[in-house]
């Protein structure tokens, strides 16, 4: 199966144009900032890009970051512009061809950042395989992926790998494909279905199980789109089921309730998050306003407490007495969210 990625993505595909779904973001949904900073990464790169989501959180200045699935930098490079020349950026990949690429413009983009040093550098590995690579445990505030969790064998070795190499309070943030029912096995065969991210999506509830035995215990989703299928032969092997590109975030924060627990705790953001000056979101479901006390479950103070969102918020702990269950809080299903969505772009 690993063969018949590497297969594809580094013989079949020779750009984005190659994909046969709607996979990859439209355009339109890149928030403006960022525009210019993706139109500064090398041409080479950018065509071959195969994300579904948009992988570049709040809040990254000097962070140290990991891109799992790498690819031939788009990302990494991307993040190498937010987190300043004192950050740095790994990305780790297992098909060489995609590496060679991102390896050759190492040079054009710390020179086109006006940095004196490069801030990344690449691995050649196998993501079920983090802790072979060398990389620090707890080595990285941030770890991204981009439409690859999809394509591995061994989703739940991932998820462990990304647990052990964050340090306390760190964020695995990253979009992928999902399904709204369990796959018949058969599918993973077809190299088309399995390179185009739909044979080895997981059913969304199944990752979630999986993110929480890994040790994240509460995922958040931050927004999901509808898939489309134009393929129509792709399209009617994959009949009946449905597949949204969602974007989740994971916190290694210890002390997390399975569910959303009300303790009586209220969180105020300053509106000192750059780009942010009015109001911040932590999920989909979590908006905060400047400069109003916000009913937060205990979940939610925790992480953001734990997080390096901290220093934007003031804490107020409240009589500590629990309430019960914290009230308003949807499930994390991201079908919800891309149905809603389907009159506009929600990546």
């Amino acid at each position: 199966m690993l063969e018949q990625v590497q297969r594809y993505y580094g013989e079949t595909l020779t750009g984005s144009h190659d994909l046969r779904t709607d996979a990859c973001c439209d355009g339109a949904a890149v928030p403006e900032a960022l525009k210019p900073l993706l139109a500064d990464i090398h041409p080479e790169v950018s065509e071959r890009y195969y994300g579904c989501g948009l992988v570049a959180p709040d809040a990254l200045e000097g962070l140290r970051v990991l891109d799992l699935g790498c690819g031939a930098g788009r990302d990494v490079y991307l993040l190498s512009r937010l987190v300043g020349e004192q950050g740095e950026v790994v990305g780790v990949d297992m098909t060489a061809a995609q590496l060679a690429v991102a390896e050759r413009h190492r040079a054009y983009h710390a020179e086109r950042y006006g940095y004196a040093r490069s801030n990344v550098r690449f691995v050649e590995g196998r993501i079920e395989a983090l802790g072979a690579l060398g990389l620090p445990a707890g080595g990285f505030d941030l770890i991204v992926s981009n439409c690859v969790l999809n394509l591995s064998p061994d989703k739940a070795a991932v998820l462990a790998g990304a647990y052990q190499l964050l340090a306390p309070g760190g964020e695995f943030y990253f979009a992928d494909v999902y399904a709204d029912r369990r796959l018949p096995a058969a599918l993973a065969e077809d190299p088309v279905l399995y390179g185009e991210c739909l044979a080895g999506a997981l059913y969304w509830a199944d990752f979630l199980s999986l993110a929480r035995a890994a040790g994240f215990t509460d995922p958040r989703l931050v927004d999901a789109r509808p898939l489309a299928i134009d393929d129509t032969q792709v399209a009617e092997k994959v009949a009946p089921a449905r597949f949204c590109s969602a974007t989740y975030r994971l916190f290694k924060v210890e002390g997390l309730d399975p569910g959303a627990e009300d303790h009586g705790q209220t969180v105020t953001y300053r509106g000192d998050l750059s780009g942010y000056p009015d109001n911040w979101s932590l999920d989909r479901d979590r908006r905060f306003p400047t400069g109003h006390a916000v009913a937060v479950s205990a979940n939610s103070y925790r992480i953001l407490r734990a997080s390096r969102f901290s220093r934007a918020f003031a804490f107020d702990a409240g009589a500590g007495a629990h309430r019960g269950p914290f009230p308003g809080v949807s499930d994390a299903n991201p079908f919800t969210t891309a149905i809603a969505c389907t009159t506009g772009s929600c990546c």
